[in-house]
C-alpha cells in the first residue's frame, strides 16, 4: 500500500494535475511569502523593539487571524456569488494597503503604544485580505481539481502556502537583522502588488447560478471537523507566535530554523502524502497527524537545547500538514459543490478563531509560566482534537 502510494505522487495524472494548479500556486506562493517574512520578527519587533509584553506579541499576532475571522463569511460570499477572481483581486489590493499601514506604525515608534496599536490595524487589515485570497484560490482550485480530487487540491494549496512560510522565514530575518521592520512593510505591499499583476489576466470559472443554502446550514455541516482543525491550530499558533521569543530568551541563534524546518516538514508531507485523505479517508489520516503534532509541541516544551526544540518544529510540522486537508475533506463531503466558497469560509474561520484567541491565550499563560508553557498548552490541545477524529472515523 505505502509503496503504490508512493508511486502515485509521481504519476503523470499527478503531473497534470499540478500543471492545471500551477497558476493558483504561484499566487498562493507569493502573497504568503508576506507571512513568511514576518513570522520570525513580527514578535521580536512588538517586544524588543517597541518593548511589549508578551500578551501584547500574542494580540498583535492574533489579531490578523481574529479579522480573517470576521471576514470569512464576506469573503465566501463573494467568491460564490462574483467568483473567485473577484475575492482574489480584492484580498490583494487590501494587503498592498497593510503593508502601507505598517509603514505609518513606524512613523510613531517614539509612542510605543501608539505604534503598537496600528500596527494591529495593520495586521488586522492583513488578516482581511488573507481571508480573501485563500477562500478565492481554494474555490478556484477545487473547480480546477474537481471532486475526485478535493483533498489533493486543498494539500497542494495549502503546501504552496508553507513553501512561502519556509522560505519567507529566513528572508525576513536577514532583512530585519540588515534594515529594520521597514524592509517587511516594504514587502508587506509588493508581494501582494506583484501577485495582483499575475492575476488580472488570468481567467477563472464562473460562479454556479444555483440556488445556495443557507449559511447556518453550512455551519452545521462543517463544526465538527472545524472544531477538530480548531485545536489542532493551536500548535501552529504556538510556533508563529513564541518559538523566536523560546530561542531569544533562552539565548540560541538561528530561530528562523525552527520556521523553515516547520514549514518545510510541512511541504513534504503535503507532497508526499498529501493524496491520503483521498485513499484512506479523512478522519484517519487527521488522527495520526494529531498525535505525531502533540509529540512535536511536547518536544519544544522539554526542549533543553536548539536542536530538539528544531526536531519538534519539524515533527509538528509534519503532523499538522494533513490535518487540514483530512477534516476538511469531511467538511466537503457535507455539503454542495455551488457553495465550497461559503463551505471553505465557515470550515476555515474555526481556524482563525483558533488563532485569534491562542496569542493572547498563549500569551498569558507564558507571562504567568515562562514561555516554554505554551508549548504544553498547545499539546494537550492538539491531543483534544484526536477525539473529534477518533467521532468522525466512527461516523463513516
Amino acid at each position: 500500500m505505502l509503496n503504490r502510494s508512493l508511486a502515485s505522487t509521481v504519476s503523470p495524472s499527478t503531473a497534470s494535475f499540478a500543471v492545471s494548479l500551477l497558476p493558483i500556486l504561484v499566487l498562493t506562493l507569493i502573497v504568503f511569502m508576506v507571512t513568511g517574512l514576518a513570522m520570525p520578527v513580527l514578535p521580536l519587533h512588538v517586544h524588543d523593539g517597541l518593548g511589549m509584553g508578551t500578551v501584547m506579541v500574542g494580540l498583535v499576532t492574533g489579531a490578523q487571524f481574529a479579522a480573517a475571522l470576521v471576514s470569512r463569511v464576506w469573503s465566501g460570499h463573494v467568491s460564490d456569488t462574483h467568483g473567485a477572481k473577484r475575492a482574489v483581486v480584492i484580498g490583494m489590493v487590501a494587503a498592498v494597503a497593510a503593508g502601507l499601514v505598517y509603514s505609518v506604525s513606524l512613523r510613531v515608534t517614539a509612542a510605543p503604544v501608539l505604534a503598537a496599536c496600528i500596527l494591529l490595524a495593520g495586521r488586522a487589515l492583513l488578516g482581511g485580505a488573507e481571508s480573501f485570497i485563500i477562500t478565492g484560490t481554494l474555490s478556484w482550485g477545487l473547480a480546477l481539481a474537481g471532486p475526485k480530487n478535493t483533498g489533493k487540491a486543498i494539500a497542494w494549496i495549502g503546501m504552496a502556502m508553507y513553501v512561502a512560510f519556509a522560505i519567507g522565514a529566513p528572508i525576513g530575518t536577514a532583512l530585519y537583522a540588515r534594515f529594520g521592520f521597514g524592509a517587511i512593510a516594504l514587502a508587506t505591499s509588493a508581494f501582494p502588488l506583484a501577485g495582483l499583476l499575475l492575476v488580472v489576466p488570468l481567467r477563472a470559472p464562473a460562479p454556479s447560478g444555483q440556488v445556495r443554502p443557507s449559511f447556518t446550514r453550512i455551519v452545521s455541516a462543517v463544526w465538527m471537523p472545524g472544531v477538530g482543525l480548531a485545536l489542532a491550530s493551536l500548535g501552529f499558533g504556538a510556533i508563529t507566535t513564541f518559538i523566536s521569543l523560546l530561542y531569544s530568551t533562552r539565548g540560541w541563534d538561528a530561530a528562523w530554523l525552527a520556521f523553515s524546518g516547520f514549514s518545510g516538514a510541512f511541504v513534504i508531507a503535503r507532497l508526499f502524502f498529501g493524496h491520503l485523505p483521498d485513499v484512506l479517508g479523512g478522519a484517519r489520516v487527521a488522527l495520526v497527524s494529531l498525535l505525531l503534532e502533540a509529540a512535536g509541541q511536547t518536544l519544544i516544551w522539554t526542549a533543553p537545547g536548539p536542536v530538539l526544540a528544531l526536531t519538534g518544529a519539524v515533527l509538528t510540522g509534519f503532523g499538522y500538514s494533513l490535518v487540514y486537508p483530512a477534516f476538511g475533506i469531511e467538511a466537503m463531503h457535507a455539503t454542495p459543490p455551488e457553495s465550497r466558497g461559503l463551505a471553505m469560509g465557515a470550515y476555515t474561520a474555526f481556524l482563525d478563531l483558533a488563532l485569534g484567541v491562542s496569542g493572547p491565550v498563549l500569551g498569558w499563560i507564558a507571562s504567568g509560566a515562562g514561555i516554554a508553557s505554551a508549548f504544553l498548552a498547545s499539546a494537550l490541545m492538539v491531543l483534544g482534537a484526536t477525539m473529534i477524529a477518533v467521532r468522525l472515523s466512527r461516523a463513516r
